[in-house]
């Protein structure tokens, strides 16, 4: 049951996730409260700002703790850790003195109730996942006719596409290069009907970099089911990709590497993933664009 809040303004920011420019990365808005919404206040604000999620926080000075929950704009909370949670954290860092931080200590992050383990380096913020759960393979050719892509481009080497689960489940999905990856048109009828038989929430495709140095892939992220015809950055999806692609051999432990994912859409959003012992760790920069006050 919601508590009683005390006033009918709320302070709100818009920040540029995963971005190292404004107007790059995944723009989300990011709501401080000071006690806990109503169901539809959450669904109401999130539908009104309609970025693909909205963060709302609560900050205690006391306890060093920020607790987060997320919306879609059709009212469906995430769970996942991705650039809800890493917007989020860092309105929090960007306003240490607004928010009385001792940037000493790291803040217990709490995201719906789960605590999620952060680190700082310089101005990169990662968030830990958990360790990448292998599930399903998918028929390549339904995927191929949902995507409308040739199925002989759905196989790159010893990758198909595969259901992997770190936070939540997504389809990770191999493409043969970057003209087949942008050429991808999805079917929403088709992805969302895929996704309720095989058991994942999002469609991540990727395509290595020939040669590629600092960026070792490009990516694409489509999750129509809440809401979200094609997503900029998708950090929640990066982590099953990273994960994946270390349990193949593409990767290696303790090493970063970055995606390259909202180019199509004109906001590249540049996603730093490492796979450690515990987990996937999945981070990056997030640059404030905007802040005001939004009325009840």
């Amino acid at each position: 049951m919601a508590k009683k809040r005390k006033n009918n303004s709320l302070s709100y920011y818009v920040l540029d996730v995963f971005a190292e420019h404004r107007y790059q990365g995944n723009p989300l808005a990011v709501v401080v409260t000071d006690n806990d919404l109503s169901l539809s206040d959450y669904k109401n604000i999130s539908k009104e700002f309609g970025y693909s999620e909205t963060s709302f926080i609560q900050y205690s000075e006391t306890e060093n703790t920020l607790s987060v929950r997320s919306f879609t704009p059709t009212g469906f909370e995430i769970n996942g850790v991705g650039h809800n949670l890493l917007g989020a954290v860092h309105a929090v860092l960007f306003n240490e003195k607004k928010f009385k931080l001792d940037l000493g200590k790291i803040p217990k992050i709490i995201m719906k109730e789960k605590p999620v383990s952060i680190s700082i380096s310089n101005d990169v913020i990662s968030m830990a996942q958990q360790p990448a759960n292998i599930k399903t393979i998918v028929s390549s050719s339904e995927i191929a006719e949902a995507l409308s892509v040739p199925e002989d481009k759905l196989q790159v080497k010893n990758l198909k596409p595969t259901v992997v689960k770190t936070e939540v489940a997504h389809l990770i999905v191999p493409l043969e290069g970057v003209e087949t990856l942008n050429m991808s048109k999805p079917d929403k009828v088709l992805l969302k009907n895929l996704a309720n038989t095989y058991g994942f929430q999002g469609v991540y495709c990727f395509s290595f970099i020939r040669n590629g140095v600092d960026i070792i892939a490009k990516t694409r992220f489509f999750n129509p089911g809440i809401g979200i015809d094609e997503d900029p950055a998708t950090g929640s999806a990066a982590g099953p990709l990273i994960g994946l692609l270390h349990k193949k051999g593409y990767l290696m432990k303790n090493k970063e590497y970055k995606l390259l994912q909202g180019e199509k859409m004109g906001r590249p959003s540049y996603i730093h993933g490492k796979v450690t012992d515990d987990g996937i760790l999945i981070g990056g920069t997030t640059v404030i664009t905007m802040e005001g006050t939004l009325q009840l």
